[in-house]
């Protein structure tokens, strides 16, 4: 099999390609011959060096991948066998070739191409927790979604949109009239603009009643002044740490010096109404009967036509660096994929 590993920290240029024997698979797991891998900001801040839940380098990362199921271990129903599948991965989605649980594993509907099921699991899972399960987003509400041009962004306008909500959103410039083609009512350009003042003028005054906000450092504090009464904040990132293609200790203390660490305490949030809530979907291995709902419940939206994951760009292993680079330069618009 081939395999794209971390040997140490770094620019994108570290990411290496090596060759080994296929893995077989142990008890309760599935073999994939994977067609298509879904790159997140978790692959890019354990390259970087600044991810916390990375095991010890060299490391293969990657959660997500889709494929066709060649080998079961002992326990699994050889029904699975030549099955189409997505699946969530613990690390190891960087491969040709990966073992996982057949619990973290999905049958894809007929018609779905691989590169359709990368896209769907770590993007619209993590979305569907914040819109959905903690956000409670509801009709006739308002979202901000920073970011909006991502997968998480997207994945989020869409289901969204689906339960009768409007959608702003903060992008570059250049994202802006695809955001709006896909449903944004207002779109905010955060560098040029105040994305807190722009908030307030669109919605009168108000605020909106959910935020999801993966930028941390001041913009936490600017996104819940952006909440009106009864308004909840979903954090899921601390994007603003990694500013550049190595790690810098320098954006890390600014990240830490401006994050609200005393901000959110019980008497502000009860006598303003609001909630605040941190979604880590790489937490929740222990919960795949929780996940599973939600994913079966996505592959349903999926075949309604309600979502529709956006592929920016695909590139092959041997050009995971070009990768990097290109979600780092903020070019995508949607997400990017590998296939081996």
């Amino acid at each position: 099999m081939r395999q794209i590993w971390i040997p140490k920290a770094g620019p994108p240029e570290v990411l290496e390609i090596r060759e080994s024997a296929d893995p077989d698979p142990q008890p309760g797991e599935v073999r994939i011959r994977v067609e298509a891998t879904g790159i997140n900001f978790a692959d890019i801040a354990g390259r970087i060096g600044i991810y916390q839940d990375l095991p010890p380098l060299p490391v293969v990362v990657g959660y997500e991948v889709a494929g066709k199921i060649d080998a079961v271990g002992d326990g699994v129903d050889p029904c699975w066998l030549g099955r189409d599948v997505l699946a969530l991965t613990r690390f190891g989605g960087y491969s040709d070739v990966t073992c996982t649980p057949l619990e973290q594993v999905f049958e894809r509907p007929t018609g779905m191409p691989a590169e359709v099921g990368a896209a769907l699991p770590v993007n619209f899972l993590t979305a569907y927790q914040l819109v959905v399960v903690m956000g409670g987003l509801r009709s006739g509400e308002t979202m901000l979604v920073h970011s909006a041009g991502g997968g998480v962004g997207i994945a989020a306008t869409q289901l969204a949109l689906h339960r009768g909500a409007r959608v702003i959103g903060t992008a570059s410039t250049g994202k802006h009239s695809f955001l709006k083609s896909i449903g944004v009512s207002h779109c905010i350009d955060y560098r040029k603009d105040d994305f807190e003042k722009r908030v307030m003028e669109i919605t009168d005054g108000a605020g909106v009643e959910l935020v999801l906000d993966a930028v941390g450092g001041k913009s936490f504090k600017k996104s819940y002044r952006s909440l009106a009464a009864t308004g909840r904040m979903g954090m899921f990132g601390i994007s603003s740490a990694a500013t550049g293609k190595t790690k810098s200790i320098v954006s890390l203390l600014k990240m830490a010096a401006s994050m609200p660490w005393f901000k959110f305490t019980p008497p502000e949030l009860i006598n303003h109404n609001k909630g605040v809530f941190g979604v880590n979907l790489g937490h929740l291995w222990d919960e795949m009967e929780r996940v599973s709902s939600w994913q079966t419940e996505i592959l349903s939206l999926y075949q309604q036509g309600v979502i529709n994951p956006v592929i920016d760009k695909i590139f092959s292993f041997d050009d995971v660096a070009k990768a990097h680079h290109y979600i780092q330069d903020r070019k995508n618009i949607g997400k990017v994929l590998l296939t081996p």
